[in-house]
C-alpha cells in the first residue's frame, strides 16, 4: 500500500491535505476534490486567528503535527531564522511563488518543526 497526501491551495495562500492512499485520488482534479469536502472551507472564516504561543502575535499557519496532541504553529517573528520555516512563510505571503512544491516545503517545515520540538521524523521502511 502506498500512501502520500494530496495538498488543495485556495487563492489566498490557506491549503488543506488529504490522505491519497493507493493514488486514489490521482485522477480527482483540485475543483473536483475541492466540492467533495465542502465542509472544510465552511467556517474557514468563523475562526479567530490564532496567537503564537511564543510572542503572542497572530501565526502564519497553525496545523496538527502528526504526534498526538502536537499543535504546530508558523509565526513570521519567530520562526523565519529557520530555513525550512523562512521558506513556507515565503511561499505563504507571496502569491507568485505558488508554483513551488508545496508537499515539499510543508513537508520540510513539518520535519524542521517537530525536530525543534524534540521529536524524531523516522521515514517508513522499504
Amino acid at each position: 500500500m502506498s500512501f502520500e497526501w494530496r495538498y488543495v491551495v485556495r487563492p489566498d495562500g490557506s491549503f488543506w491535505r488529504t490522505p491519497n492512499v493507493d493514488g486514489a485520488l490521482d485522477s480527482v482534479t483540485d475543483e473536483q476534490l475541492q466540492g467533495m469536502w465542502p465542509l472544510v472551507d465552511q467556517h474557514r472564516g468563523d475562526r479567530e486567528p490564532v496567537s503564537c504561543s511564543r510572542c503572542g502575535r497572530e501565526v502564519v499557519l497553525h496545523w496538527r503535527a502528526p504526534a498526538p496532541g502536537v499543535m504546530l504553529e508558523l509565526c513570521e517573528h519567530c520562526d523565519s531564522g529557520r530555513p525550512a520555516a523562512a521558506d513556507l512563510i515565503r511561499w505563504k505571503r507571496d502569491p507568485a511563488r505558488r508554483a513551488v512544491d508545496l508537499p515539499l516545503l510543508f513537508a520540510m517545515w513539518e520535519t524542521e518543526t517537530m525536530e525543534a520540538m524534540g521529536w524524531v521524523f523516522h521515514p517508513p521502511q522499504a
